[in-house]
């Protein structure tokens, strides 16, 4: 296991599986370049598991999390790419939609679909028809034959990838262009409520995402097809998906388009139970998918993923907010049907976390931390340690760095998913093989 290996060999038992989350951006080259020297590196420090953001393009913020695309790969990433002869027709459902959306929207100058001229707006078939998609399909090509190679070699190396499925995607996006009817849109395609979340661990002014939000029965009435394509997708790249805000499918926090604060919002009914089993059909077993269930989060959350044998989160840094027996993320109770975290992408790293703690915070971590330890490696070891059946560590708690090396601070629209390691900062210890047991 990682830490037994790298930080804390104790013989005590560890986490079924470990692993570190690292977003491609995050590689010294921020692309794919680099991708087998990370796995490699992975193996090296004893890892089994790699998460990382999602892969679809990010906004104008640089945000993976409010893409243009619910299924594309961005196309931003620098390496050369050779050409591909890969079979896209699994990505039928998606792939013209985007490659026309990204070709009107460069002839339009970047302007979103919903202030184009009426007949690309509205999708008529003789304006559409004007336009090539081969460039665009020919990216998203050489993408996927990049990305079946990696994916194989981290396989063949015994490393598992985990993906992100963002539960919601941006109003000018390629799909909601296409699937208007999905989504809960005003005859002109303008949202009537957009996707936050109220005052929480995060922000207390709560989150205005401005996202749209679904039209849940719409969905239904078309046999949950979106859906089904979509965990599909990310399937075929990823062993494992973490589904971001899955509170999402149970209820959503919808603020009024016009609102400017997401205090100003209400929740809506989900649709639950339905399209978790169109989700868990679709993967065929529930191990290889993962709930984010952080935040404020109400039992019938928990027990909606519980019924379907879903995995859970649980994060180290929200343990140790108050002396509440009964925290979730209090170490102790975190179970096997859990992926604890250190802290996650949206958490400050745990240097920073503990550089910026009151004294009652940092009394809770110090009756957990041994002689010469680290706040970082005890928090990690705590994780290890713990009953989880997985724990992922981000690669900026293993290098012990502070707040310059956070990834994302929730609520704010500039700054952030931009930090790179270089691999001069990597500890020797992370590079040097794992002996094998005999």
């Amino acid at each position: 296991m990682m830490v037994s290996k790298v930080f804390h060999d104790s013989g005590r038992s560890m986490a079924q599986y470990s692993g570190i989350l690292c977003h491609l951006t995050s590689l010294p080259s921020g692309d794919l370049a680099e991708a087998e020297r990370f796995i490699d590196m992975l193996v090296d420090s004893g890892a089994s598991v790699w998460q990382m953001l999602p892969l679809t393009p990010p906004d104008e913020h640089a945000s993976p999390y409010s893409s243009p695309s619910a299924f594309a790969a961005w196309d931003g990433w620098t390496e050369e790419f050779a050409d591909s002869e890969f079979d896209m027709s699994a990505e039928s459902y998606w792939l013209r939609d985007w490659a026309l959306y990204r070709m009107i929207k460069k002839e339009q100058n970047g302007k979103p679909w919903f202030e184009w001229p009426d007949e690309l707006k509205n999708r008529g078939a003789d304006a559409l028809a004007r336009y090539s998609t081969r460039e665009v399909i020919e990216e998203q090509k050489r993408f996927m034959q990049r990305w079946e190679d990696i994916k194989e070699y981290a396989n063949n190396r015994g490393v598992s990838l985990i993906g992100d499925l963002p539960i919601f995607i941006a109003h000018d996006s390629a799909d909601v262009w296409a699937h208007r009817e999905l989504f809960q849109l005003d005859e002109e395609g303008q949202p009537v409520v957009v996707a936050g979340v109220p005052p929480d661990y995060f922000n207390e002014d709560g989150q205005h995402w401005g996202m749209v939000l679904y039209d849940w029965q719409s969905h239904e009435d078309e046999g949950w097809e979106w859906w089904r394509q979509r965990m599909g997708r990310m399937l075929r790249l990823f062993d494992m998906v973490r589904v971001d805000h899955f509170r999402g499918i149970h209820s959503a926090w919808a603020i009024p388009a016009e609102a400017e604060s997401a205090k100003t919002g209400a929740w809506q009914e989900g649709p639950k139970d339905a399209l978790v089993e169109q989700l868990l059909e679709v993967a065929g077993s529930p191990r290889h998918i993962i709930a984010e269930d952080l935040g404020i989060i109400p039992p019938e959350v928990v027990e909606l993923r519980k019924r379907h044998g879903l995995g859970g989160m649980a994060v180290l840094h929200f343990g140790f907010d108050d002396d509440n027996a009964d925290n979730p993320h209090r170490p102790e109770n975190i179970s096997f049907d859990q992926v604890v975290y250190t802290g996650t992408h949206d958490n400050d790293t745990t240097m920073g976390w503990w550089d910026s703690a009151p004294p009652e915070r940092r009394s809770r971590v110090e009756r957990f931390r041994e002689e010469g330890e680290s706040v970082p490696r005890c928090l990690i070891r705590l994780a290890l340690e713990s009953a989880a059946g997985m724990a992922i560590i981000p690669l900026q708690d293993i290098m012990e760095l502070g707040s310059e090396a956070r990834m994302n601070r929730p609520g704010t629209g500039h700054g952030n998913w931009r930090w790179r390691f270089d691999w001069e900062q990597i500890p020797d210890f992370m590079l040097e093989p794992v002996e094998s047991e005999s």
